[in-house]
């Protein structure tokens, strides 16, 4: 049977409970990854994830700020959390899991935003992205990465001039500067890693995942990226069989997230 993994980053889990659990009931992941579910691990709704099929769950949270979260029909294993920077941030959770091809570790990353300013120099925010990025590459070389991993979640970063609205006049907006789509691209080229999305839809396609609270008419003004992703090892990549991006879910309820769910198949 195939398998569906999907990653999203919710802005509070707890304020949208109940669009994700309509999300759930409608497509049936069989795995969840959520980021930025900003509420500590007691306050994570445990009970209402499981009620509806996801009884096992693997939850790094952090009061008010950032947290990860791995939500599942399947069972999972080895549940691990890692800090970066040596900053104490809850940024990343990892199981292990099988969509049906043996077990692989799946790691839920929400990768620092990186502020406003595009420059280390002034911007700590910024600084800190990059030290994340290259403690990331630093880790991807060693021998845990070599096979049967698949990464997902709020990467903050839209590496190709088609996953941004427009390429020249975000050249020197935070996500889609050169030194980030750089650091990106030097990630994906490290086992090499498979851009699942990407591998599915051309590159000559526009892809966003990503609206700004601040358009007014967001569908109209389309001013996306594409920040949220999926990778996988090249052994685990020719099992995924398609990958879509649920944009109408940037227009759900009266209090969407500004991202949008993606997922990917295994057949």
């Amino acid at each position: 049977m195939p398998a569906t993994l999907a990653t999203w980053n919710i802005n509070s889990v707890r304020l949208r409970i109940d669009l994700v659990l309509d999300f759930l009931a409608e497509y049936r992941p069989d795995v969840l990854c959520l980021q930025e579910i900003k509420c500590q691990n007691d306050q994570f709704p445990q009970k209402e994830l499981a009620e509806a099929g996801y009884a096992h769950q693997a939850v790094h949270g952090q009061k008010g700020y950032h947290g990860v979260a791995i939500v599942s029909r399947l069972p999972i294993a080895e549940t691990t959390s890692r800090s970066f920077c040596d900053i104490p941030d809850s940024r990343h959770v990892s199981v292990r899991v099988d969509f049906g091809r043996g077990p692989v570790t799946l790691h839920n990353f929400y990768i620092p935003a990186g502020g406003d300013e595009p420059d280390p120099e002034i911007n700590p925010k910024f600084r800190h992205k990059l030290a994340f990025l290259a403690e990331l590459k630093d880790w991807f070389d060693t021998e845990d990465f070599v096979s049967r991993q698949v990464i997902v979640g709020d990467f903050n970063i839209a590496p190709h001039e088609n996953d941004v609205w427009s390429h020249r006049q975000l050249l020197k907006v935070v996500s889609h500067t050169p030194v980030e789509t750089d650091a990106l691209d030097d990630l994906l080229a490290r086992r090499p890693w498979t851009d699942l999305v990407r591998q599915h839809i051309p590159l000559t396609q526009k892809l966003f995942s990503w609206w700004s609270y601040r358009s007014k008419d967001w569908d109209a003004a389309d001013k996306g990226r594409r920040l949220d992703h999926v990778w996988s090892t090249g052994d685990v990549a020719p099992y995924c069989s398609g990958a879509e991006i649920l944009r109408a879910f940037r227009g759900r309820g009266d209090k969407p997230s500004d991202h949008v769910p993606v997922m990917v198949r295994f057949g």
